[in-house]
């Protein structure tokens, strides 16, 4: 009764989520964004659930990619993937998510190995239900992929998946941003803190 009760709650909890995204009823506040200390963060924070699965992520990364998000909704779109690897990829396997630059886009890729065979098209994964009705072993809703493309569609970003066999692959671009230039302010900054110093050692 308790998963019963608990199951319950997270599709209460995903339906609103959901509608909300959907109907474009979330804020979303778009500023430049490290693409790749969110994925760190996030898989930071998986670290427990994705040890219990049996799963090792391997991250790699242009670093710096800043991308023009909402941090916060990224951070759930990350989630609801990583949250989506752990409840299906088969123990043993690694989650390869790779942070990229292509011409004006930020990319955020993430690929695992399913436990079960995938007999399904890739748009399908995505329509509301049909992790939920096709697995009834996990507690999950079949919810998360779908929000996690309204969100990402909510920052003018777009969502994609991709399936080769067992190979799953989830797609997420987002516009690409400039590094911020306090970056750049610091370093000349730093240089002429160091020009001056050598400046006043030649002199003296």
């Amino acid at each position: 009764m308790d998963r019963q009760s608990r199951r319950l709650k997270k599709l209460t909890e995903d339906l609103v989520e959901a509608s909300k995204a959907s109907t474009g009823n979330i804020s979303a506040h778009l500023v430049p964004t490290d693409l790749c200390e969110l994925v760190h963060q996030a898989v930071a924070e998986y670290e427990e659930k994705l040890g219990k699965a049996g799963l090792e992520a391997v991250i790699t990364a242009e670093e710096p990619v800043y991308g023009i998000v909402d941090g916060n909704l990224t951070w759930r779109v990350l989630s609801n993937l990583l949250s989506n690897a752990c409840k299906y990829s088969l123990p043993g396997t690694r989650v390869y998510i790779e942070i990229f630059k292509k011409g004006k886009y930020a990319l955020i890729s993430m690929k695992n190995t399913s436990r079960e065979q995938l007999n399904i098209a890739a748009e399908e994964l995505i329509e509301r239900f049909v992790r939920g009705d096709s697995s009834r072993s996990t507690e999950g809703s079949g919810l998360g992929l779908n929000i996690a493309k309204s969100l990402a569609e909510l920052q003018k970003g777009k969502f994609s998946l991709s399936i080769e066999g067992d190979l799953f692959k989830a797609f997420v671009k987002y516009p690409l941003a400039k590094e911020p230039t306090i970056q750049k302010e610091e370093t000349v900054l730093a240089q002429d803190v160091k020009e001056a110093a050598e400046t006043t050692e030649n002199k003296e």
